[in-house]
């Protein structure tokens, strides 16, 4: 066997510069996958996580415009225009005029929108439960303490 031969064979190759399942984009991507998985199985109706986002914002602040409620639940202009459409076109939402200014259109919760809210409130808190079901409480509060500091 020649001399370079045998070197090459000696050689372990170098560790990577980058693992993916290292990164804390791949890891929470990850996490999300596994939470929506829950989620789907478990809120009980026919929603996604974003549509439950507006109509839960909706319960706990009420009447709000649109442009509002997307800073609320952290969706941009176009996703919450999409979310709030399917909302109104399923009877959940609905749209009038602010009495404070006529120009502008508020986001309401029908009698509906409210019933189905209240109904899945329920589900949503078991969601998050089954979600960090893995960690005690301790690691709980510090994971959700963390995650907030990145917001």
């Amino acid at each position: 066997m020649t001399r370079a031969v045998s070197a090459r064979r000696s050689v372990k190759p170098s560790r990577p510069a980058y693992f993916l399942e290292e990164q804390i984009g791949f890891i929470l991507r990850q996490v999300w996958q596994r939470h929506a998985t829950i989620f789907a199985r478990e809120i009980g109706i026919n929603l996604t996580p974003t549509q439950w986002a507006a109509l839960a914002k909706l319960t706990e602040t009420g009447p709000c415009s649109q442009n509002q409620l997307g800073r609320l639940t952290a969706m941009d202009v176009a996703t919450i225009k999409g979310v709030i459409d399917r909302l109104t076109a399923r009877g959940l939402t609905e749209t009038g005029p602010d009495p404070e200014d006529g120009r502008r259109l508020l986001v309401s919760l029908t009698r509906a929108g409210r019933q189905l809210a209240e109904k899945a409130i329920p589900n949503a808190h078991a969601i998050t439960k089954e979600t960090l079901a893995p960690l005690d409480a301790r690691e709980r509060e510090t994971l959700v303490a963390l995650l907030s500091k990145l917001r």
